[in-house]
């Protein structure tokens, strides 16, 4: 079964607040192989969707959406960069559903992320796009 069309347009309660770490940032440069910046303190780029699949992860686990985690590929992402992430920044996520569009059975969700710091400081806007197939009937 297809989702739901009116799912396009609705954004989801923002994440909770995320301290960025030198730590977080240490972590995060190993996994991804990259050079540590300004000695440790300025994440790489692609940080914030450490902060930004927590609100994917609330859209597909969302009751009544009917996302199937089982049944998703993360099909494409990207992100719009305002400021580099810090050691000591807060962050949150909020996403909204910018599209839901269904082909030969798969949902395709794009899904627009803007990460803030607590303060409400623009930091990136992660795109995202989901491909979801439904369990047969």
């Amino acid at each position: 079964m297809a989702l739901d069309p009116g799912l396009a347009g609705r954004t989801f309660a923002p994440t909770p607040p995320y301290t960025v770490s030198r730590e977080k940032i240490a972590e995060f440069t190993a996994a991804v192989g990259a050079e540590p910046l300004d000695g440790g303190s300025i994440a790489p780029p692609t940080f914030p969707i450490v902060v930004a699949f927590q609100a994917l992860t609330r859209l597909m686990t969302e009751p009544g959406v009917g996302i199937e985690l089982h049944n998703v590929v993360h099909a494409e992402q990207r992100f719009d960069v305002v400021r580099p992430v810090r050691a000591g920044d807060e962050l949150f996520a909020e996403l909204t559903v910018d599209s839901v569009r269904s082909t030969a059975g798969t949902d395709l969700i794009a899904t627009r992320t803007s990460v803030r710091t607590t303060s409400g400081e623009p930091v990136a806007t992660a795109f995202a796009t989901l491909a979801h197939r439904a369990a047969a009937a």
